[in-house]
């Protein structure tokens, strides 16, 4: 465990998150430091039974023996407002929280709220930076450090850390990479806030690109795209929401593809690579390696394409 010693008195340090993100962080964290107050959303509610369903970062604590403080909404919060007055902490981390964090929040605590964001700001600000990036294509990600502000995701940036994705990393994949990756810079983080040493730089607005929520319809892929834009489609919606598209009346889910350089129809089945099904595009092909037929289990591509008994020259519409 890191020291937070400040003079003779021990830094208290506060976390607020809600998601798949933001519980991977708080792992990750609590093998170093320990937060003197979990705030995460309440529960949903979903699923068979309507039952309530906790917040990724509630069910962390479970397993890491925390108990958490629920908040629907924090900037009106009287437990946490008097706790922010009474015991203020050296800082806040805020990830992936999905609240809007107000003053007093802001300013109260001597190192300010600080925010892990997957992406290198100002590019990407937003829900979705990182299959943002992955939708595009781009060589190179990473995760930066930054403090909150009014205006979202645009505050000074402490740290940052660059990350070269290998052409396979789905989001999932990669978010966790960027947690363990971000979490690091917080503790540097920390010890500088300690220190007083910290050094944080502006922004540059200008050069601000945003990463909206991915949509349901931005989910739907077509063979009359290219292999490359339906793969990097694929990669960008694995764990959720899954690109899709649509064999006769039902959606096939597809997990995990690849490209190749065999070409061929758009749809069109041309030919089989270990088992698995390969299939023509407006630009190259698309190996098959994980789907989901609607109201089925995931299965791997050479399974489903067996069960189908799908051969060459059979067309995918």
């Amino acid at each position: 465990m890191i020291s937070l010693s400040s003079g003779e008195t021990r830094a208290a340090l506060w976390f607020f998150g809600a998601g798949r993100f933001a519980a991977r962080c708080l792992s990750v964290l609590s093998r170093e430091i320990s937060f003197d107050l979990v705030v995460t959303s309440p529960p949903s509610v979903g699923g068979r039974g309507l039952k309530e369903l906790p917040s990724p970062v509630e069910e962390a604590c479970l397993e890491l023996g925390i108990t958490p403080h629920r908040s629907g909404s924090a900037g009106k919060d009287e437990v946490l407002l008097s706790a922010l007055v009474e015991t203020p902490p050296l800082a806040i981390l805020v990830v992936d929280f999905g609240q809007k964090i107000p003053e007093p929040f802001l300013s109260e605590p001597a190192g300010g709220c600080l925010n892990i964001h997957p992406s290198l700001l100002p590019l990407y600000r937003g829900a979705a930076p990182v299959q943002r990036s992955l939708l595009n294509g781009d060589s190179v990600t990473g995760v930066t450090l930054f403090r909150l502000v009014e205006q979202m995701d645009a505050g000074p940036i402490l740290l940052q850390e660059e990350y070269f994705p290998d052409g396979t990393e789905t989001a999932g994949e990669l978010l966790d990479i960027l947690a363990e990756k971000g979490s690091k810079l917080f503790l540097l983080g920390v010890k500088c806030i300690i220190e007083g040493t910290c050094s944080f730089i502006e922004q540059n607005s200008e050069s601000a690109t945003y990463a909206p929520k991915i949509t349901n319809k931005e989910a739907e892929v077509s063979w009359h795209s290219s292999a490359e834009r339906i793969v990097n489609t694929v990669r960008a919606l694995n764990p959720s929401p899954g690109a899709f598209l649509h064999t006769g009346s039902k959606r096939l889910k597809i997990w995990s593809a690849r490209a190749c350089s065999l070409s061929g129809a758009p749809g069109e089945v041309l030919g089989f690579d270990d088992g698995f099904p390969v299939v023509g595009t407006a630009e190259g092909a698309v190996v098959l390696l994980a789907v989901q037929p609607e109201g089925k289990r995931k299965l791997d591509g050479s399974e489903w394409a067996r069960g189908l008994r799908l051969k060459k020259g059979d067309f995918l519409h």
